[in-house]
């Protein structure tokens, strides 16, 4: 529903101890996920409306990015316009996300997300038009795509809250396995699926598309019911910078929690390099343009499969387990930078891909199960907006460096940063102790779990 909160007016959040519980809690049993998946579908009505609405909403973003470039190049034949367009939708994003969590947390989550999508129904349904025109003018897509990015920054923060409050403590993480499978299936398709609208509509029909999954997304929203936490009752209004202080609290507070965000972050501005630098090393040194086209392939299939395997393994030591796999990204990176061959490259880009398949819903049911209900869409929004810095300084200093140095040399060092950032959590210890009760039964009144330290450690 909406892309990528807690509801009305925050309260003081119940500070949770910064290291997980240091005795091991009861593996929850397994269930095959082939039978318990579909069950969780069948018996919530409220997910099930989510979860479609999101599905159908995925689709339409993975669609947009492709025809969005070929628009605009069409439009005006120029990259420095498609990097207009580009930044006047990440600039406002970025800027507003740290509010986007506030308002999240301020009101209620399902009322903020079916704004987002009523508006970016709009903005989408305004692009397709334009482009459908036959002469679309450059600033109205421009500054279509930065109110969709205004947009997405306050839908963002919203999803943990809907899946908090429409799935039981205990099937959150087939919850978020369902959403990372359909993600990872929109990235495997949503690249063909723009292809073909392009080839045989034109690129405006892809917005009109995404335009009309986000209406249908509202639809759905405004008949799911979302159930607060006790933990909710509404406080007395404190100022802004209060409540963007008190969601940083809430991350600096958790080691395992900030730790792993500099190794997520690291991961994405290393998903830049390789994102800007990968495309001529494939070209000029493994084997032409076909060599990428099967990375990318491969890629979106390790992210699925990686998904798939977040749903059955349930592991132990969840956070522990997602940021090793997430340090795999380092492999093709290096192999990229030592022009290894082409199916050795291919091979690693899809083992780092099921990492990231595999972290995705297993780090969002940790969060969920871990941050107070009334900081959860701050601290999403800290999260977001770490990761997505990262990502401008890749695009910008990988040239350069090749330019200086030759592309080796930033894809190594690129390798090298996400091994140490990602791998180097194993020495928290809060990373090593974080566990995941495996029933509601387990854990506390305020949510937490069970710990042989019954005041915590706070860092």
């Amino acid at each position: 529903m909406s892309r990528s909160a807690p509801p009305p007016t925050p309260r003081q959040p119940t500070r949770l101890p910064s290291r997980a519980p240091s005795r091991p809690l009861t593996r929850p049993p397994t269930r095959p996920l082939s039978r318990f998946l579909p069950q969780l579908l069948l018996r919530n009505r409220s997910f099930r409306l989510l979860f479609l609405g999101r599905s159908l909403s995925l689709v339409g973003d993975a669609v947009t990015p492709a025809a969005l470039t070929l628009a605009v190049l069409r439009a005006t034949g120029s990259t420095s316009d498609l990097a207009l367009v580009l930044g006047c939708a990440m600039g406002p994003r970025l800027l507003l996300l740290p509010l986007g969590g506030v308002v999240g947390d301020r009101f209620d989550a399902r009322t903020v997300a079916l704004l987002t999508d009523v508006t970016r129904c709009a903005t989408q349904l305004f692009v397709g038009v334009e482009l459908l025109s036959g002469d679309p003018l450059l600033w109205h897509i421009a500054a279509a795509s930065a109110v969709g990015g205004a947009a997405s920054a306050f839908s963002m923060p919203t999803l943990p809250t809907l899946i908090t409050g429409t799935v039981a403590e205990q099937d959150r993480l087939g919850a978020n396995t369902l959403l990372g499978v359909v993600r990872s299936s929109t990235a495997l398709g949503g690249p063909v699926l723009a292809g073909v609208l392009v080839a045989f509509a034109g690129p405006g029909w892809a917005f009109v598309l995404d335009g009309a999954s986000f209406a249908v997304s509202a639809c759905l929203l405004s008949v799911i019911r979302v159930q607060r936490a006790a933990s909710e009752e509404p406080a007395e209004r404190r100022s802004l910078r209060k409540d963007l202080v008190e969601g940083w609290q809430e991350v600096r507070d958790r080691d395992w929690y900030w730790t792993s965000l500099l190794g997520h972050s690291a991961w994405n501005g290393a998903a830049a390099v390789l994102t800007t630098l990968g495309p001529a090393v494939a070209v000029a040194e493994l084997g032409g343009e076909g060599v990428w086209i099967w990375l990318l392939e491969v890629g979106a299939v390790g992210l699925l499969l990686g998904s798939l395997l977040a749903g059955r393994a349930r592991p132990r030591r969840p956070v522990l387990m997602a940021n090793l796999g997430l340090s795999t990204y380092a492999l093709p990176l290096a192999l990229l930078a030592c022009e290894a061959p082409a199916p050795a490259v291919i091979a690693a880009y899809g083992l780092a891909q099921a990492g990231l398949g595999f972290l995705s819903p297993v780090w969002e049911t940790s969060v969920q199960a871990a941050i107070p209900a009334g900081a959860l869409a701050r601290v999403t929004s800290y999260d977001w907006l770490l990761s997505m810095a990262a990502m401008p300084l890749g695009y910008v200093l990988a040239p350069l460096a090749a330019d200086a140095w030759g592309s080796g040399v930033p894809l190594g060092i690129a390798a090298v940063l996400v091994a140490v950032a990602c791998a180097g959590t194993a020495a928290v210890p809060g990373v090593r102790r974080f566990t995941l009760p495996a029933h509601p039964a387990e854990t506390g009144a305020d949510g937490t779990a069970p710990s042989a330290e019954p005041d915590g450690v706070r860092v």
